[in-house]
């Protein structure tokens, strides 16, 4: 009968500690939530690195995004992507090629204008590791998606626990790939030019891209 008091009052109390962690690691993603909005526009210069051990994959690039509000500008692998609020404009150098969609309707997709915000559902939080990183104390936090057929297995938030700033997303898949992005730069209320978010077609047109309307 002890064993059983016993068992039961380390269960209890195993319950009562992960509910804490899980409510403390909640409050610091809303506080990096609070701080994101806080800003008129955001510009992030990034690393990002996939790795699957099993099939052999190892890739890194860099990349940037500008983004106010819904509005993006994204440049990725040598081609660049602009939301204007209502439109997606992919523009592939490479291919002198333009395809113009219009936004996607379902809400599971991160964009990069979700990039900040996309944990604030669908997913169980748990207080992780505090590591030092190049003498920045980066809290991580660990989320699992409440969708039990998502390809992603978790995902590791790593917040600066200064600036409330994300430096780094791990991402696990359910095949093992693990996608990684660093923050180089995060910086807040640039001075932006008007027509950043403007996509001139005629522009495109002369230098003798292909456009596609999709």
């Amino acid at each position: 009968m002890k064993k059983i008091v016993l068992l039961t009052a380390l269960l209890i109390s195993s319950i009562a500690i992960n509910a804490q962690n899980s409510s403390k690691a909640k409050a610091l993603l809303d506080e990096v939530y609070t701080k994101v909005q806080s800003y008129d526009n955001i510009y992030i210069n990034f690393k990002h690195s996939l790795n699957n051990t099993e099939a052999n994959i190892s890739h890194e690039t860099r990349g940037d995004v500008t983004m106010q509000g819904d509005k993006y500008v994204f440049n990725y692998m040598g081609s660049q992507q602009m939301f204007d609020g209502k439109k997606v404009y992919t523009i592939v150098p490479e291919n002198e090629e333009v395809t113009i969609e219009d936004k996607s309707t379902d809400d599971n997709t991160i964009t990069p204008s979700k990039m900040l915000t996309f944990y604030k559902q669908g997913h169980t939080y748990e207080w992780d590791i505090l590591q030092n990183l190049q003498g920045r104390k980066i809290q991580f936090v660990k989320l699992v998606p409440m969708d039990t057929n998502s390809e992603i297995k978790s995902i590791l938030l790593g917040i600066d626990v200064e600036t409330k700033h994300i430096h780094k997303l791990i991402e696990t898949g359910g095949n093992g790939t693990k996608t990684t992005i660093t923050v180089n730069s995060f910086k807040t209320d640039q001075t932006l030019s008007k027509t950043l978010f403007t996509f001139d077609e005629n522009k495109y047109k002369d230098e003798g891209y292909y456009i596609i309307r999709s």
